[in-house]
């Protein structure tokens, strides 16, 4: 409860969440019929970047800063496009001065018929929300624990969609706790998308986390990783990480294509890295 993603909002990890968040919404485009998005932990939906917040820590120079900046190759720009329009679209042209979460930039890809649930469990966090999306028919805000969420409102009535799920990882049993929601929530929604976010400076509770979901059944599941320089529990956070369940077929090609390019961009550090690997297979 004491974690305000405001002192992160357009870091590192936003950059990894972001870009693939966008491109699984475009891949469930690709059918005509309805589909909804579940974000567990939403935050405010969007973040002011002149804030004292964000100016104390200056994250979002090291990210999205970096990623405006630079010149990306056609076929990379072609794929960042989704988030990087939605980044641009809540600014001037010539001044980066905010940056959408995930419920902002969910809500500018979807469509008219698809849906869109956003929990919260800080109560200032989730009046802001609340706020930000009144009166808005395709959005839900809730004021509710996460793992409640996860397994409340799965599957959902659209049966098609996905779960983005990031925890503020402030508990030292954060893994544990999510494996149990994830596979819970996967065997209601075993057809759904589950992309998992994590700051990478834990490698024994992944690994444990990613041994749980094959324990327990689940198939079909790709890891991503994004290494600005080498992190560990004691140093800031330079690299973080994406488990996806059930990912579009497309999405490993995508990441191997634009993780290289993002990572030098971003890189911090000689043991700047990048990770496209399936490690359930279906």
């Amino acid at each position: 409860m004491n974690y305000r993603h405001a002192y992160h909002a357009g870091n590192i990890g936003d950059v990894l969440k972001h870009a693939v968040l966008a491109r699984l919404i475009v891949y469930l485009q690709r059918k005509d019929r309805p589909f909804r998005i579940i974000d567990t932990h939403a935050g405010i939906g969007t973040y002011d970047l002149t804030s004292e917040e964000t100016q104390k820590t200056g994250e979002w120079q090291k990210g999205i800063g970096k990623v405006l900046a630079s010149e990306p190759p056609a076929d990379i720009a072609e794929i960042l496009k989704p988030w990087l329009d939605v980044v641009r679209s809540v600014n001037s042209p010539d001044q980066l001065t905010a940056y959408p979460g995930s419920p902002m930039l969910a809500r500018k890809l979807m469509r008219p018929v698809d849906r869109l649930t956003l929990t919260e469990l800080h109560p200032k966090d989730f009046q802001t929300l609340a706020d930000l999306f009144a009166g808005d028919h395709q959005v839900k805000t809730i004021h509710l624990d996460a793992w409640l969420a996860m397994g409340s409102f799965v599957p959902p009535k659209e049966k098609r969609g996905l779960a983005i799920i990031d925890p503020a990882f402030e508990v030292t049993d954060e893994f544990s706790r999510m494996a149990k929601a994830v596979v819970k929530a996967w065997k209601r929604w075993s057809s759904g998308v589950f992309a998992i976010w994590y700051p990478l400076k834990d490698r024994w509770g992944l690994a444990a986390f990613h041994a749980a979901l094959e324990d327990a059944g689940v198939r079909d599941v790709l890891a991503l990783e994004l290494n600005t320089g080498r992190s560990g529990p004691d140093t800031p956070m330079l690299g973080s990480g994406m488990t996806i369940i059930n990912p579009p077929f497309t999405l490993a090609g995508e990441m191997e294509a634009a993780l290289p390019w993002l990572t030098e961009t971003l890189r911090e550090g000689a043991d700047a890295n990048w990770k496209v690997k399936q490690i359930i297979p279906e």
